[in-house]
């Protein structure tokens, strides 16, 4: 048999050196500064010392500390942790907060903000927040994001789905990156209300089938070898750049600002830098020898690092002039 000096209830009340003073079978009065006293049950569980409270001393007896300790004693047989159960009662017990509420501008705003600088420009970030606002947030500006549904989402694009066609399939897209980013930040769950394929393809006729379209005008091709002849016939900075930008079938953005730099005159190529590309991707074009000789007559004129010039200084073309050529 085990024997231990156990606790006397008198000498406990007087005054005691700080420390451990032990009852035996884990129970032990805990002594503090200025005589501050209190029980706990020491105990170890997967290798690691655990003290659990009982309650100070004016508040829990020692009978009272010594039925608690058996208590606990008897629950640590079944191999439990007395301290973790108490623990997940109280927090059990405890009132639940209140949720705060996320609402989708606020979701909208994140999500622009953390995708801005991933984008070619500030443009693309202000016609997010431009389509949101004449769009969406007349509709569910300041509702939780967790609360968007299917109906609220239908509530801003039926309006316009037939009739803006193309912005309405934008503002969809836009909705339903901003709801999975929700999604991911745990900030919503569930099917995403604005999703389109196997779900909002069956509230709303197919883009294609609302609106026609329409081409851009285009050179009949029978006419194209006599345009190429006046072109050429035209002496301006302005001709040269409208025919380099057919024969190379670039953008005018791309041919306009385009820099000596990135041409090869030895591999007859121009490789047009990825930030300047629509893709963000490095292109790389052959240069016929109509295209190298226009180069070749704007090489005898250069003064800009531009290789079709404006007439603002170190500015390229601009692209009202390749307008007024046409």
């Amino acid at each position: 048999m085990v024997h231990f000096k156990r606790l006397l209830d008198k000498k406990i009340r007087n005054q005691l050196k700080p420390g451990l003073y032990s009852d035996g079978l884990g129970l032990y009065l805990r002594v503090g500064t200025g005589n501050a006293k209190s029980w706990i049950y020491r105990y170890r569980i997967g290798g690691r010392l655990r003290d659990m409270g009982l309650g100070p001393l004016h508040t829990v007896p020692l009978v009272e500390a010594r039925r608690l300790a058996e208590e606990i004693r008897v629950t640590r047989q079944n191999k439990a942790d007395p301290l973790a159960e108490r623990q997940q009662a109280v927090k059990a017990a405890a009132p639940a907060l209140p949720k705060t509420v996320i609402t989708f501008e606020q979701c909208a705003k994140e999500y622009i903000a953390s995708h801005a600088s991933g984008w070619k420009n500030a443009k693309h970030a202000a016609q997010w927040t431009s389509t949101l606002e004449t769009y969406v947030y007349p509709v569910f500006k300041k509702t939780s994001v967790e609360d968007i549904d299917v109906h609220l989402v239908m509530k801003v694009l039926q309006p316009i789905w037939n009739k803006k066609t193309e912005t309405a399939s934008r503002v969809r897209g836009r909705i339903e990156r901003i709801l999975d980013w929700a999604r991911v930040k745990d900030l919503r769950s569930g099917e995403n209300p604005a999703r389109w394929q196997g779900h909002l393809s069956f509230l709303l006729s197919p883009r294609n089938k609302v609106a026609k379209v329409v081409h851009h005008a285009a050179l009949p091709i029978d006419e194209t070898p006599p345009f190429m002849a006046r072109l050429r016939l035209e002496d301006s900075v302005t001709a040269r750049a409208l025919e380099f930008c057919i024969l190379t079938a670039s953008r005018t953005s791309e041919t306009l600002e385009m820099k000596w730099d990135e041409l090869d005159f030895d591999n007859r190529l121009w490789t047009i830098p990825a930030e300047r590309m629509k893709a963000a991707r490095e292109h790389r074009v052959p240069l016929s020898a109509r295209a190298l000789m226009i180069l070749s007559e704007m090489e005898k004129l250069r003064f800009s690092d531009y290789v079709f010039p404006g007439l603002r200084r170190n500015r390229p073309l601009s692209n009202s002039a390749l307008g007024m050529a046409l």
